[in-house]
């Protein structure tokens, strides 16, 4: 076999090297077992396209292939020589002479997959075998492969001026190859100049280079790479070895998604960099690839490289720059920490941040957040960059102007109020999610109608009405042309006729102060009526409007609320030392009644409304004493004012007028309300006041109090007065009622108001002090002196007692006590005792017939035990024997053998005293009960 590289040659070196030194054979085999395990463990395809790019000089091919268990790298180019083969066998020497290594050590990462790595050329071919070299040498174990090379005489495939062939090592997994291989095919395409074509299998990639971009089209779709480029020539190439070149190149590639990227030398290295764009560069690294080498050379190099990165931002669109400016944050390596201060420096001296007139260096610019405010104070304000602010740009030293900044560089500013309006416009969308700038924009200039600037909008007003009435009220109203929303937001009213009129407030309180000083008040006047009758204002709506000065029938000035119109009917119901005064008649015909009666002036009865009142402050009559004694503050507050200048006499007219009004009727239904509660208490009908009467259809209350007399009003009209509708015991009263001899009051009636004022003493209702009467009303209806009655508790009593002097309170004789304490009087069950003479045996319930079906008739449970049952009960008390039908003493109960007797102790027993009659019936005749 020819052999036109004379590997035997070589071959006989090598072999006559290993026997003179023993040693030199471990030391190769090491040095080629570190750089497979160490240097190029995962380099394989990187150092054969790097190889195939250097051979190829600008438009190399290169194609990957697997055939069975064999890899395939073909590429196009300078063939294989003399030198290239001395290279390959060489371990450490590289021929190539402007490359950055062709068949030198970085073709030792072959070694990670194959044994038996052969190299074929058009021009001839050179095999490597592991087998080979251990038969060469005699030696067993791991021997260096790529020392001994042999001849071959295969040819590469067609089109190809090269092609490595790698039988695979055993566990070595193509499919995984191949998968590693078309991860790194867009960096390779990349990084080698020289490289434009790559096929992995049946997959393509290829390079396309413009003038700033480059294209990578993939079996994926293509990605875009802008690309700045710069060459130059080392000065002093001392100590790089004698493969170095003096010519140095710089590539930056950027693509919308870069990904974590490392050093590109112009291969992949192991030095992590955190840029945001993939730095290529013929920098000198270490053997092993890996690790960039320092030095003058390293230095010329990045120097070079950070002062044309500016370029990349010049070429990207103004508004995409700021993703080529590196992130703040720690540096991934010594040279990324390197690059990375370089490159900030560079851009921040370089022109490159956009402006609306050009570019400016950042460290001249400044920021306003959000484009619009660019374009709003680029007269204003120089050298704002249209970019948004971020920490990249703040690493950079562009000034970034907060809205505080902002406020404080156009405060004193003169500009048209529609620059105003374009500056609110940009300050807008920042207002709405930005507190702090908020707070800041409360200092923003707020140009006026009438000329003025004021700092700030809050309280200026926004007119939506017609300004010719309050032009002459000094209101700082906003100038039509700058009115933005962002006003309002900061404070600035929109001003229809309402907030105007609430804007007049403090001149209207002082109004009649002014007027009293000799201060013409009617431009306020007209001014303020004008606003009232434009908002529809409601009478009480605004209670400070009731301040407003006008003229009285008598010249002088008054408030309004001390007025009333000329005319109105019920000033024919006051005394006549009323304190209002009459409006003045041309006022009152000038302007309507509803405007003056919003203001406060009389038409008729005035009624204050305060939806959340906080005490009583509403200058109504006695208003401090209804506050007191409400048992929690009134949630909202109807009245109706002025009630104590109404005379005694016109009452019964004035709840006429009260009740005709809407809000008057309202006002006096409130519950709970201060209108009832004042008339209740000081109003007169007839006399006397209304809670001395009662309603006509309360019949229960006949006797007690007479029936109201006749007024033309409905009758809860008068019960919210207080005219009683029902029996209620707020105090003594009922008592002085109960104990007056002229009174005819039914038995029920004394009754019922017994019980109720036994419970108000229970219940704590009822005044503790309450004096006892000197007369109380018994069971008969008639009235005793207090001294001689008694409280009736125990009800056997009546057999033995004159009715005339029980008290009595119902069928519920828990309530007699309270009721003793109240009246002063003893208890019946103390004053009357008794003994009962004879002996009977006692019965049960039970074994009565007649008492078991009238219980079930009834519907209760027979009770426990029973009575003892006398043919004649007699008890004695004092010297004197009485005969009752009944009797308890000490808890045993006696009775007569009859229906009175029976009854009444049954119903005691079984705690049914009510149904004393029922039970009374059942036990006589249950059939005509049932029927």
């Amino acid at each position: 076999m020819a052999d036109p590289f004379d590997t035997e040659a070589l071959r006989g070196a090598v072999l006559a090297s290993w026997r003179d030194s023993p040693t030199r054979f471990r030391e190769d085999a090491n040095a080629e077992e570190d750089l497979v395990l160490g240097g190029y463990r995962d380099r394989l395809l990187v150092e054969l396209a790097q190889n195939a790019a250097d051979a190829a000089g600008s438009d190399g091919r290169v194609r990957v292939s697997f055939v069975d268990r064999e890899l395939r790298v073909a590429n196009t180019g300078r063939p294989l020589d003399h030198d290239g083969v001395a290279s390959l066998a060489s371990l450490r020497a590289s021929a190539k002479q402007d490359g950055v290594g062709r068949f030198g050590v970085g073709f030792a990462a072959v070694l990670t997959v194959s044994d038996a790595p052969a190299v074929l050329s058009r021009t001839a071919g050179v095999a490597f075998s592991a087998d080979r070299t251990r038969e060469a040498t005699g030696r067993e174990g791991r021997v260096p492969v790529l020392r001994l090379a042999w001849p071959t005489d295969e040819q590469p495939p067609a089109g190809f001026d090269t092609e490595v062939r790698l039988p695979l090592r055993d566990g070595v997994d193509p499919d995984e190859l191949r998968r590693e291989f078309e991860a790194q095919a867009t960096d390779l395409l990349l990084s080698l100049d020289g490289l434009r074509h790559l096929e992995i299998g049946d997959r393509t990639w290829r390079r396309d280079d413009g003038p700033t971009h480059t294209d990578i089209h993939g079996p994926d779709g293509t990605s875009r790479w802008l690309v700045v480029r710069e060459q130059g020539e080392l000065a002093d190439v001392t100590g790089l070895g004698t493969e170095a070149r003096p010519q140095w190149t710089v590539c930056w590639a950027a693509t919308e998604n870069p990904g974590d990227d490392v050093l590109h030398a112009p291969t992949r290295t192991d030095e992590r960099l955190s840029l945001p764009a993939r730095l290529i560069a013929t920098l000198p690294i270490e053997a092993d690839r890996r690790r960039v080498r320092p030095g003058p050379a390293t230095d010329t190099v990045l120097d070079a490289a950070a002062r044309v990165y500016p370029r990349l931002l010049q070429h990207t669109d103004p508004h995409e720059r700021t993703r080529l400016v590196p992130e703040p944050g720690f540096p991934l390596s010594e040279v990324d920490e390197r690059l990375r201060r370089q490159v900030v420096e560079a851009l921040r001296t370089a022109a490159w941040l956009p402006t609306h007139t050009g570019t400016v260096e950042p460290r001249h610019a400044s920021t306003v957040p959000g484009p619009a405010l660019v374009e709003a104070l680029d007269d204003t304000i120089g050298g704002l960059t249209t970019l948004e602010h971020d920490a990249k740009l703040q690493s950079l030293d562009v000034t970034r102007l907060t809205v505080a900044d902002i406020v404080a560089r156009v405060t004193g500013i003169d500009r048209p109020p529609a620059w105003w309006h374009r500056l609110y416009t940009a300050l807008a969308p920042i207002a709405d999610v930005d507190r702090d700038a908020r707070e800041a924009l409360g200092a923003l200039p707020v140009p006026l109608i009438d000329g003025r600037t004021l700092p700030g909008p809050r309280g200026t007003l926004i007119a939506d009405t017609d300004l010719d009435s309050i032009l002459d009220t000094d209101l700082a109203i906003v100038h039509p042309e700058a009115v933005h929303p962002l006003l309002e937001r900061l404070g600035a009213r929109r001003a229809d006729a309402e907030d105007l009129l609430d804007s007049t407030r403090e001149a209207v309180e002082r109004s009649l102060d002014d007027a009293e000083s000799g201060l013409d008040t009617g431009k306020l006047r007209d001014a303020v009526l004008a606003l009232v009758g434009e908002a529809g204002v409601r009478p009480g709506e605004h209670p400070w409007l009731a301040a407003l000065a006008l003229p009285d029938d008598a010249g002088d000035h008054r408030r309004a609320d001390e007025l009333a119109l000329p005319g109105a009917r019920f000033l024919d119901l006051l005394d006549d030392d009323t304190p209002l005064g009459i409006l003045d008649r041309e006022v009152a015909d000038r302007w309507p009644g509803h405007v003056l009666a919003a203001v406060g002036v009389l038409g008729g009865f005035a009624v204050v409304v305060d939806e959340t009142p906080a005490g009583p402050d509403h200058d109504l009559a006695d208003e401090q004493a209804w506050w007191d004694g409400l048992e929690e503050p009134p949630a909202r507050l109807t009245a109706v004012r002025d009630l104590d200048l109404v005379a005694d006499h016109a009452w019964p007219a004035a709840l006429e007028l009260l009740a005709a009004e809407p809000t008057t009727w309202q006002a006096l239904h409130e519950p709970g309300g201060y209108t009832g509660w004042w008339i209740a208490h000081h109003a007169l009908l007839d006399g006397e006041p209304p809670r001395a009467w009662r309603l006509p259809e309360a019949t229960e209350l006949a006797g007690l109090y007479d029936s109201v007399p006749p007024v033309a009003v409905a009758p809860s009209v008068l019960a919210a007065i207080g005219v009683r509708a029902s029996l209620d015991v707020a105090d003594e009263e009922l008592l002085d009622r109960l104990g007056d001899p002229d009174r005819v009051v039914p038995a029920g009636a004394t009754l019922r108001a017994h019980a109720a004022l036994a419970r108000a003493v229970r219940d704590g209702t009822l005044p503790a002090d309450a004096q006892p009467p000197h007369a109380v009303r018994s069971l008969t209806g008639q009235v005793v002196p207090a001294a001689e009655g008694l409280v009736l508790d125990a009800p056997w009593v009546l057999g033995v007692v004159e009715p005339e002097r029980v008290v009595g309170v119902g069928d519920d004789f828990t309530l007699a006590e309270p009721l003793a304490d109240l009246l002063d009087l003893p208890l019946a069950s103390e004053v009357v005792t008794g003994t009962v003479a004879g002996v009977a045996e006692p019965v049960s319930w039970a074994d009565l017939g007649a008492v078991v079906d009238a219980c079930d008739l009834a519907g209760f449970a027979v009770p426990l035990g029973g009575p003892r049952v006398h043919d004649r009960l007699t008890v004695r008390i004092g010297l004197i024997d009485h005969e009752v039908t009944w009797w308890v003493e000490d808890g045993v109960a006696h009775c007569v053998d009859s229906i009175a007797g029976l009854s009444r102790t049954l119903a005691w027993a079984a705690g049914r005293w009510a149904d004393r009659h029922q039970l009374a019936a059942l036990l006589e005749d249950p059939e005509s009960v049932l029927a």
